[in-house]
């Protein structure tokens, strides 16, 4: 059987602002949430910002992005995911007016996408709550960040309705669950936040992100908006059914996300479980009909699975991308203990498709490892990352799988396709890209960039439109 990927298919590679860009107090930029997190998600956030926190720096793809976006067309990619840093808009995040330095800087990084022909994907809000809004407000918690937010996301969709077609509204929006700081700018410890606090930052958000579908549509009916899920399919330890409906109620809580966002409503399973918990959700009037503005799409990350019993004797924690859970016996696992489940793109891919019937975007997939920079006998500088390749051609060959099981995917994104800092982590030296950013975890380096073996390979695949990866070499 010969599988394949569609004409049109959009290949490309993603980012975030504040894991490469830097100058985060350039141009007017106010602070956001990751300039006070130097530790990444397990550390307690700063006072100020640091000289220890990689990301004030990044990458410096602020300042040179049009060689990394040269770097990119080489590759031939068709999109390019990054995000809008709501500080640099709005640098405190509740004014009236947003910030022109920061919208022109935008205005430059998409012409210059366009330049060649590479069509961006844009997440308006992916980790970087303005610090002021997390602080003065308590973020998503205060119902006063849903019209924040609507005029941040007013003022982007005008200003780019003619160069950005693709946006997603909120990064991995079910992540606020084990990460209200850094996924919603609670300022609250978490281990002080009620579940009802929590629930009423989910609800605000899911209704400014509906809000944003209607208000994009309205400017420019022509693009096209989606949620973005953290995906991370979870199997039963066993088969014993105490395993089966303890992990249908763990999958729950992130399919609720994804289900309010396209069917407009909360279902089901959630209303129990706020009746159960004694929660009740404050709806604005009005509410019940923005949340029916449903999205056109589904995109989300994958990087790995986990497991889930009934059983307390066997709940031992794992290591997965934000989420965590029992490890899998049949798996093997990267550097940082995530494990890797080619398989589980495909499983998780027909899932959401039979699920919802909507267009799906994989917007992050990778292999976070450590690499080593060499010289070759040509005198070439670069990295041999044949595991790399390894991993990316295993998990595609399941993404043509799924295609061939009928499921509608528009396009694929790699993540970190030039190294950046780890959000997890805070580390430079958990790696992703295809390029190599000669910088280190104590600040050393050039900042150069080297082609990486992967580079060259991924070239190939878009080349062929995935068909090298079914040649035999």
């Amino acid at each position: 059987m010969c599988l394949y990927f569609p004409k049109g298919f959009l290949w490309g590679g993603a980012v975030s602002a504040n894991q490469v860009e830097g100058a985060y107090q350039e141009d007017g930029k106010g602070w956001s949430i990751q300039d006070v997190m130097p530790n990444g998600i397990k550390g307690k956030p700063t006072n100020t910002p640091t000289e220890d926190n990689m990301k004030l720096i990044g990458i410096d793809f602020y300042h040179r992005y049009k060689d990394d976006i040269k770097l990119f067309a080489e590759m031939g990619f068709k999109v390019f995911r990054t995000s809008i840093a709501w500080s640099r808009i709005f640098p405190k995040g509740d004014e009236l007016e947003p910030n022109e330095a920061g919208l022109k800087f935008y205005d430059d990084l998409f012409d210059e996408c366009l330049k060649y022909g590479i069509e961006p994907l844009v997440t308006i809000s992916h980790y970087e709550t303005p610090l002021h809004l997390a602080r003065e407000y308590d973020g998503w918690v205060n119902r006063k960040l849903v019209g924040f937010y609507e005029r941040y996301v007013r003022s982007i969709f005008t200003r780019y309705k003619d160069k950005v077609r693709y946006w997603l509204t909120f990064n991995e929006i079910n992540s606020i669950l084990e990460f209200p700081f850094m996924s919603g700018g609670i300022n609250t410890p978490k281990e002080k936040l009620s579940k009802k606090d929590l629930y009423q930052a989910i609800h605000h958000e899911l209704v400014a992100s509906a809000s944003a579908v209607k208000i994009g549509h309205d400017i420019n009916p022509d693009f096209q908006i989606g949620c973005m899920v953290l995906s991370m399919p979870i199997y039963p330890l066993t088969p014993h059914p105490d395993d089966v409906i303890e992990t249908m109620k763990k999958d729950h809580d992130n399919t609720f996300f994804a289900d309010v966002h396209v069917r407009g409503s909360y279902p089901g399973y959630m209303k129990r479980y706020f009746k159960e918990e004694k929660i009740e959700i404050h709806f604005e009037p009005g509410d019940e009909e923005i949340l029916k503005n449903t999205v056109d799409f589904i995109s989300f990350s994958y990087y790995s699975s986990i497991c889930e019993t009934a059983d307390p004797a066997k709940k031992h924690g794992g290591e997965g991308n934000l989420l965590t859970g029992i490890p899998n016996p049949y798996l093997n696992s990267s550097d940082w203990g995530w494990q890797i489940d080619p398989q589980g793109l495909r499983y998780t891919l027909n899932m959401l498709y039979d699920r919802y019937q909507k267009p799906l975007f994989i917007v992050e997939n990778g292999l976070g490892a450590v690499d080593q920079l060499v010289v070759n006998e040509q005198g070439e500088k670069l990295v041999e990352d044949n595991y790399r390749i390894d991993y990316l051609k295993e998990h595609l060959i399941q993404v043509a799988e799924a295609i061939e099981d009928g499921v509608e995917l528009i396009g694929y994104t790699t993540w970190g396709c030039i190294d950046l800092v780890s959000a997890s982590t805070a580390q430079l030296k958990k790696r992703y890209g295809f390029i190599y950013v000669d910088r280190n975890d104590d600040g050393s380096g050039t900042l150069e960039r080297y082609r990486k073996k992967s580079f060259h390979w991924y070239k190939e695949v878009i080349a062929s439109n995935g068909q090298s990866l079914f040649i035999q070499k």
